[in-house]
């Protein structure tokens, strides 16, 4: 699927651009390259629609001359000179930020399960042979359901980095992910669930997706009347919980949003913040990682750090332009990286952003059943509408649902067609929490990949049942 040399090439092409930099009088050059390849197929209507593979790539630049820096991007070597004088042009019309300079190299260590030859060796053939068993698997589980979109996708991607001050790092990433749109149209009556699956190693059973889509297709045809708007327990399955949370946590922990002031936690560092049995775990080193690596997207070293920890906030992330420019305006004493530049590609400059972000315990955790006992009267709610609109400067969210199940005396009793949720996340996690024994991982809209489980939640919340 990759050529064996893939990473070689990257390095070798990086470097010329460097060297066209130097020629042109450029002191401080960072090039971030990637390639990558892959192979999908599409769902539509129960069938396989579409099937395609190939790839792309290309190079980012990015100078800094006197704390000042410009970013361009290209797709080969041959227009390196273009490139640097576009982002030279872009530094000299910037803002200088005092003391900013790129990362000097430092020794880091690989980690490990970011690549499976197994999905090396996969080839359309094998892609199509998959999707036949998804298909197949969706009218097994029930004659009326059909997989009205979604697709399965296989990839491997090569990256490198090389800068000035002697960062030359590259690696391959492999992934292979599905999703699959089901729904059970019957007696004027349409339900539908979307459930997806994403690893860097190959998916063993790709059918679970298919079970839980299947699975919250039925439960939602139960419909029940909508009662009043209330505050109440919500039960939020990990897909429900991820969105919500993914926009306001990775955010509130920006060290240069907490300086703004501009986080619901500025201020509050070694204060409790969160219900003192919880802790949030930023693993940039986490073994297989969708968010992680050895080195972050500036090439410095990454790190496993608790933000939170037991309710009390702890830490902050930094890149290296945002530590530099928060200490510049005088809102800090002092910042420095901590390992937490991410990268949406080549065609950007790198952000400050959480890596694999997990929510832990210490508490007993609890299977979903358990956690409907215990919660004895509310919702669960496995899918939200608008989550982008949750502010991560308040915590504050409204947001629509058509996946929500009502709970009466522990018991469930039906489904609602629609409802609203609205509530703080902020003051949600600090109030009374309950967690679910099974981690899933979950992409996230802001930075970084979300590990959270179900989530039961007493306080800060309302339903308002259409």
């Amino acid at each position: 699927m990759i050529p064996d040399d893939a990473v070689e090439r990257l390095l070798d092409s990086a470097q010329k651009i460097g060297n066209s930099c130097e020629t042109l009088g450029i002191e401080q050059w960072e090039v971030f390259a990637t390639q990558g390849y892959g192979h999908s197929l599409d769902f539509e209507a129960g069938k396989i629609s579409m099937a395609s593979g190939g790839g792309d790539g290309g190079f980012g630049l990015r100078v800094v001359e006197e704390g000042r820096y410009g970013y361009a991007h290209l797709v080969d070597p041959s227009g390196a000179d273009r490139a640097v004088h576009e982002a030279i042009s872009i530094a000299r019309k910037s803002p200088a930020i005092s003391g900013f300079e790129l990362p000097a190299n430092q020794e880091t260590s690989k980690v490990g399960g970011m690549l499976d030859k197994q999905i090396l060796n996969l080839g359309p053939e094998d892609l199509l042979e998959q999707g036949d068993i998804v298909l197949e698997k969706v009218v097994e589980l029930d004659k009326r359901a059909i997989a009205v979109g979604g697709g399965i996708g296989i990839g491997a991607s090569a990256g490198a980095i090389v800068t000035s001050s002697g960062i030359e790092d590259g690696g391959i990433q492999t992934s292979h992910g599905i999703g699959i749109h089901v729904s059970i149209d019957e007696d004027d009556e349409l339900t539908s669930s979307y459930e997806g699956d994403s690893s860097r190693k190959l998916i063993k059973d790709i059918t679970k997706s298919v079970e839980k889509a299947v699975h919250w297709s039925q439960v939602t045809r139960n419909k029940i009347p909508g009662g009043e708007t209330s505050d109440c327990p919500v039960l939020l399955t990990s897909d429900a919980f991820s969105p919500l949370f993914s926009m306001v946590a990775p955010p509130a922990l920006s060290g240069e949003r907490m300086a703004r002031n501009e986080s619901f936690w500025s201020g509050k560092m070694g204060e409790i913040v969160i219900a003192d049995h919880l802790s949030l775990k930023n693993d940039g080193r986490m073994e297989g990682g969708s968010s992680s690596g050895s080195r972050d997207g500036e090439g410095i070293p990454t790190q496993t750090r608790n933000l939170v920890e037991n309710g009390r906030l702890l830490g902050e992330n930094w890149s290296t332009r945002d530590a530099a420019k928060m200490v510049a305006e005088g809102r800090v004493d002092k910042a420095k990286s901590t390992g937490s530049a991410s990268r949406s590609g080549h065609t950007s400059p790198p952000i400050c952003g959480c890596s694999d972000l997990s929510l832990l315990s210490r508490n007993n955790q609890h299977s979903r059943d358990r956690l409907i006992e215990e919660m004895n009267d509310g919702y669960i709610i496995h899918s939200v509408m608008g989550a982008h609109t949750a502010n991560p400067t308040s915590g504050d969210f409204s947001v629509t649902t058509s996946t929500i199940l009502r709970v009466e005396s522990g018991e469930l009793v039906g489904a609602l067609s629609q409802a609203g949720f609205s509530g703080n996340m902020a003051k949600a996690l600090a109030g009374r929490v309950v967690l679910g024994n099974t981690i899933s991982k979950k992409g996230s809209y802001t930075s970084g990949t979300m590990h959270v489980p179900d989530v039961l939640m007493f306080d800060e919340l309302r339903v308002n049942p259409a």
